[in-house]
């Protein structure tokens, strides 16, 4: 280990866990960096959900396609995400897309299969006594069966949510790694104050927007309180 290492963990050990000082000079990067890691996370669920939604109505009447759509989501999720990103680099370099296309990919599994349970738990009690009164096909697809399926689909956004807050600090690597660019910069450092920044505030979002994505479902759905409704694993 060399020297210059040596006296980094000398003073490691010897600096507070959190210098507030440290966070009152930097309260303008970290608005920054929270801005960049809600941007990449907003955009990744809503074109991973704007992809896999249709492609699930789709696969719902088509039964068929489910095996080929499931077998390309997994396999573009068992992607590591610093080897997709590195892939990209020479395409898209260091921007936003390069981190957000990783991340667009990995949800889509999830979306695609909670959206597709959600249609398929749908009674069919509940689709012959809709069709008694008339409605049409597209008319029991939005009327009926995307309401009933909402609080599986919504469970499925917020486990995407999640997920994709904890896999954007890994863009750090490259600068677009939102709070991860303060976990980065601690462990480079062994400055413990951007370190603990980065980690109580990216823990902080995840559990603030799955905190406002659980009163979104308990609000659009108050049927499914009772049930006890969950996403469905990958």
């Amino acid at each position: 280990m060399s020297l210059i290492v040596l006296e980094a963990l000398a003073q490691s050990d010897t600096q507070p866990l959190l210098r507030w000082s440290w966070v009152g000079d930097h309260l303008d990067d970290i608005a920054s960096r929270g801005a960049q890691h809600l941007w990449l996370t907003l955009v990744s669920v809503v074109v991973a959900l704007a992809i896999s939604f249709p492609m699930a109505i789709f696969a719902h009447r088509r039964r068929w396609v489910i095996q080929p759509i499931t077998w390309i989501s997994s396999a573009l999720y068992t992607i590591p995400a610093l080897a997709l990103i590195s892939l990209l680099l020479p395409i898209t370099g260091l921007s936003l897309t390069t981190v957000a296309i990783p991340l667009t990919t990995y949800n889509l599994l999830i979306l695609f299969r909670n959206t597709l349970a959600g249609l398929d738990g749908v009674e069919p009690d509940v689709l012959e006594a809709a069709e008694g009164l008339g409605l049409t096909p597209r008319q029991r697809l939005w009327r009926v069966q995307i309401p009933l399926a909402l609080p599986v689909i919504i469970a499925g956004v917020r486990i995407a949510t999640v997920s994709s807050i904890g896999l954007v600090t890994i863009a750090a690597l490259i600068g677009r790694g939102g709070f991860g660019q303060f976990i980065l910069l601690g462990l480079n450092t062994f400055f413990w104050t951007p370190l603990v920044v980065g980690v109580v505030l990216s823990v902080a979002f995840a559990f603030l927007a799955d905190l406002a994505l659980l009163g979104l479902q308990r609000v659009t759905t108050p049927w499914a309180r009772a049930s006890g409704v969950r996403a469905v694993g990958t």
